[in-house]
Formats: structure tokens, sequence, C-alpha cells
């Protein structure tokens, strides 16, 4: 007798209450297998997709893309078995910090993509199953690109999704590309991509897109909103309301108790970082970093984890239930990075125990899973020190605004070419150099003002003579 069984919103990153629906993957009817992602969440964190712990069918999806749900609350039922259903309420899943096998790796054996009608796997075919997945499911924070392909694999209609030619064509008029939108198409977008065509007010489905496999890419939507068709598009009137939600959300709520909480102190240093140049010219050409993006923001980083060690109390967080400063003896040391969904600040655990190459790498990963929108919750949480690279953007330095629970920040301006005062008395010259400025914030309950200086004056010996890092 088949039975039904609801899926209930799981924390997915330490205690958050809520969620917003992002993207569901499957529809009412469709055909799931354990594991096969059901629909795509974002918390105040990140974006996860969460998996089905059941074979079955989908019944009923009780929230709309866009919705945000509390934690706990069913948000899909799933007709488990095969035959009449069986009276009763539906049986509740899991708990998610349960889940019901690891993540199937994209490639796998060729029965592993077959979708399964409505019959539930056997406990040893989800054990054979199991086996064969290289990937650990880590909560419920699967992989986004490898979700969506595995979405692919089971498709939830008899329509195949189109290919790049099936989504549209392109045919030359004067030596132009004239797009044929085709409206029944399936829409291949990611999430990141969805979510900016919703605030700019883009319909997907009249998008060209341009991107791999006839995917709609950022710079689509963008062209669709620079084109006359959008202009002349339904008004959107002279204003845009963007929603508060997820990470936006969650960071908005951080800083203003961040900056009402603890009573910040910003100091500015302006820095020849020449020699740190020079430096990471050959370090970047040393056969070991081949492949590796060699940054100043390396440098930096490794300057912060110098300083720190000469200067503990940085890296330190008020703990006011206690009554004590705790100072940590490890640095899980957190880069800002802007995404599509806001400002987030992965940390690099464990950094104070790095190579210069460990840390290049971590930094690189840390960054591309960032923008990527993969970033886990769990990567998120127990950050000791941030960096926020502001230079990327043109800017010198700013004043930056702690990260709850930790004691101080640091900005790292962009490096230019100026003319500086070399040498000293009668040698003293004018040449051009590359100098940046760096900025730190501290939390003046934890670092008074002669910790937070030396500190600062630290990180700026080390970038303009990287040697005394061999001290």
């Amino acid at each position: 007798m088949a039975e039904l069984k609801q899926f209930k919103l799981p924390d997915v990153g330490e205690g958050l209450t809520e969620a917003d629906i992002l993207r569901w993957d499957v529809k009412v009817g469709d055909s799931v297998v354990v594991n096969q992602v059901l629909v795509e969440v974002e918390t105040a964190k990140a974006a996860v997709e969460l998996p089905s712990p059941y074979a079955g069918v989908v019944h009923e999806i009780h929230f709309d893309e866009g919705a945000t749900v509390d934690v706990g609350q069913p948000i899909i039922t799933l007709k488990v078995g095969s035959g009449e259903l069986t009276g009763g309420s539906p049986a509740s899943p899991p708990p998610a910090s349960q889940p019901a096998a690891p993540e199937t790796p994209v490639g796998g054996a060729a029965e592993d993509l077959i979708p399964t009608p409505e019959l539930p796997l056997t406990e040893a075919e989800q054990e054979r199953r199991g086996a064969e997945r290289q990937a650990v499911l880590v909560g419920y924070g699967v992989s986004g690109e490898r979700g969506r392909r595995r979405k692919r694999a089971h498709p939830s209609s008899d329509t195949p999704a189109p290919t790049a030619n099936e989504a549209f064509n392109l045919t030359s008029s004067a030596g132009a590309a004239t797009a044929v939108i085709d409206p029944s198409r399936t829409v291949l977008a990611k999430p990141p991509v969805r979510k900016l065509a919703k605030t700019l007010g883009v319909d997907l489905s009249t998008v060209v897109a341009t991107g791999p496999n006839g995917t709609i890419s950022r710079e689509d939507i963008q062209q669709a909103v620079s084109t006359p068709a959008a202009a002349a598009a339904p008004a959107r009137g002279s204003e845009t309301r963007i929603p508060i939600k997820g990470v936006r959300k969650h960071t908005a709520a951080a800083m203003v108790s961040s900056a009402f909480t603890a009573p910040h102190v910003t100091e500015f240093i302006t820095v020849d970082v020449t020699e740190m140049m020079e430096l990471r010219k050959r370090v970047a050409a040393r056969r070991e970093f081949a492949g590796v993006k060699v940054s100043p923001l390396l440098f930096v980083a490794r300057a912060v984890l110098w300083a720190a060690r000469r200067t503990p109390i940085i890296n330190s967080t008020w703990d006011e239930a206690a009554g004590e400063i705790v100072v940590k003896h490890y640095v899980n040391l957190g880069i800002a990075a802007a995404t599509d969904r806001g400002l987030i600040v992965p940390n690099i655990k464990g950094a104070e125990s790095m190579s210069l190459l460990e840390l290049a790498q971590a930094i690189g990963t840390l960054t591309d899973t960032a923008r990527s929108g993969k970033t886990a919750p769990a990567d998120m949480s127990g950050g000791t020190f941030t960096i926020t690279n502001v230079g990327v953007f043109g800017v010198d330095t700013g004043t930056p605004i702690l990260n709850p629970g930790e004691a101080a920040i640091l900005a790292f301006g962009a490096v230019r070419r100026q003319p500086w005062v070399v040498g000293t008395g009668d040698d003293e010259r004018i040449e051009p150099r590359w100098i940046t400025q760096l900025a730190v914030s501290f939390d003046h309950r934890s670092v008074d003002g002669q910790q937070g200086s030396e500190f600062l004056a630290d990180v700026a010996a080390v970038l303009r003579d990287p040697g005394l890092a061999l001290l």
C-alpha cells in the first residue's frame, strides 16, 4: 500500500529559523529517487539544495518559488509505495541531521541515472548506490552544479530539456544575429541569474540565452534590460523595490547589531608595498605555484597572520555572558566576497598553520566557491578575523564594520603606482612606487588603542619589507 510522507524544511545552517524557496526541481506527478534534488532554498547564510529522503511520486508542493518558509514546515508531500493510499496523516521524514545517503556523483553508473517509478529502493539497493558515491553529503549542502546535472538526468517531464540549438535559433540577418524565442522552451538559468532577473523585472522566457548548453547568463539579463524590447515591457515605475531576504537580510541585521554593540575604532596607514609586489612576481614564477593565483591579497593575509601572533588579542571575541575576553589560538580567516546574493564572509579554517602555497590555494577555492553561489553554511561560521579587499573595486580605504563575534577587521585598499619619497638625508628622492592603504577597525572593549596600533603597524611592516616575516 502507498502512503503520503511529508518533507519538512530542515535547519541547514546552525539554528536558522527560515529560508526562501529559490527553485523547485520537481513538480506534482514527477517520480523521484532517494537523494534526488527536490528544491533549492536560500537561508540567511547560503543557498543549498535539498535532496529527497524518499523514493516516490510528488503528491503536493506546499510553497511557490519566492516564498519564505519557517524551519519545520512541510514543503512537499511524496507518495511512497504502490497501490492505494493508506489512511492517516503523512509521516514525517528523518531529521535533517541524518540524510538518507551520500550524494550521487556525475558520471556514475548508468542505472543510477534512471528515475525509479513509484517503488521505493530496497535497503540493499540503497547501500549499493551509497558505496558508489564519491562525495559525502554534509548536512544538506549538496553541490549546486552537480545537483543541476542530476536534475537533468532525472527529467521531471516527458519533454527533454532543450539543447542550445533547440532552446533558441540564431539566424543571420545583415551580418547580425537575430534570436527567435520559443516561449514554451525550458528556461535554463542558475539561481543567482534567476534572482537578478527577478530583481530587475526581466521575464526569463523572453531572454536570449548565450551561455553554455542554452543557459541564460548574467550578461544576457543585462542585455535584455538595455534593449528597446525591455524598455517596451510593462513599466516598473520610477523606483525598484528589492525584497530584504536571505543573505542581505542576515547581513543587515548583523551589521546593525555589530555597529551598535561593539564600540568601533578605526585606524589607517599608507604603505609602500613595492617590495611585496616584487616578491609576488618571484613567487608566481615558481614551479609549485603554477596554476595558482598569487594576488596581493595573499601577502596581506600572510602579514595579518604574522601580526596576529605578535598581538593575540586582535584574534579574540567578547563574551558578554561570561564576562570574559576569549583569545583564540587559531585563526579562521574570513575573506569578504561580493556575490549575487550580497556580501558573504566565508573563512579559511586553521589559516595560521598553512604554508604560503596552501593559503593561496585556500583563498582561490574560497573565492571561486563564493562567486558560484555554492558556499556551504559551515564555511561561513566560526570566523575569528576578517579581511575585506575593497581595492578590487578601485577603492583606497574605508571604515569596515566588525563581523559579529570578532574583535577586528582589516580593509585592504587598491595598490597604485604613486610618487613616493625614498632614501634619507642627501639621498632623499622621489620615485614611482607601489602604494596601498590599510584600515583596521577593532572592538575597543577587547582591544585598546596601543594593541590595535601595534597590530596595524606590524601588518604594514611585513608588507613593506616581507623579509621581516622570517624573524
